[in-house]
């Protein structure tokens, strides 16, 4: 079974029409996880009535909004608990596309890791400034010089996990709430020996709502990645 996590904060402009839009993708056994922060602007609501509905729906309400590590985190838990034997990651507001979660799933069948990916032959950006290109790919360079890995996409958040990966890797201990999360789920499931492709996509930059994108996220990421590898040249990762 495929269990799509989408974690929404003030995304009633999206939600209605990413369900439907996943629903048409998706095959018969799946399940959409609303993962709602208490958003303020009634997308919880939302969430309950396309749950009332719809029977691949599913709804996880949390009390706060603490970043989206936590809320997948969390969307993860639950999927397990679902029975999921795919778990997937993506965007509520199509800057990654429903249509491509088939072929991350179909590449799940030689891998244990598919990562969407924007920086392989065939990737791409959509309506993207030169500034926000330069932070995104430099992002990743630096995490993949400092960590040692192979991925070039490693801040990217449209990912497809295999069931063993999340009963695997130890979810209590990572704290990481943005582009940092990221990049720990994916350096976590190589130190831990699995298998991770990335499969090309074209990341559209969003059409309504608000950015989720702070400096906050940005300075985590920075600090984060030097940290994880003193941690694994410890022994403690």
């Amino acid at each position: 079974m495929i269990v799509v996590c989408l974690p929404t904060y003030n995304e009633r402009e999206n939600l209605e029409s990413m369900v439907a839009a996943l629903g048409e993708a998706l095959p018969g056994d799946c399940v959409i996880l609303v993962v709602d922060d208490s958003s303020p602007d009634g997308t919880g609501a939302i969430a309950d009535r396309l749950a009332s509905e719809r029977e691949d729906v599913v709804v996880l309400h949390r009390p706060r909004k603490e970043g989206l590590g936590p809320a997948y985190l969390a969307g993860f838990r639950r999927a397990l608990e679902l029975g999921a034997d795919l778990v997937f990651e993506m965007d509520c507001d199509f800057s990654h596309n429903p249509e491509d979660v088939p072929r991350l799933a179909a590449a799940a069948g030689e891998a244990d890791l598919v990562l969407g990916s924007r920086y392989v032959r065939g990737g791409g950006t959509e309506n993207w400034g030169l500034l926000r290109r330069l932070v995104s790919r430099c992002g990743s360079l630096y995490a993949q010089v400092l960590l040692g890995l192979p991925v070039r996409d490693l801040t990217g958040g449209f990912k497809c996990y295999r069931r063993a990966v999340l009963e695997e890797i130890d979810l209590d201990a990572i704290h990481s709430k943005g582009y940092a999360f990221q990049i720990e789920t994916t350096y976590r499931t190589l130190r831990a020996g699995f298998r991770v492709v990335e499969v090309p996509i074209t990341f559209a930059d969003r059409e309504v709502g608000g950015s989720k994108m702070s400096n906050a996220i940005v300075v985590e990421a920075i600090w984060k990645v030097p940290a994880l590898r003193l941690a694994a040249l410890l022994g403690r990762l």
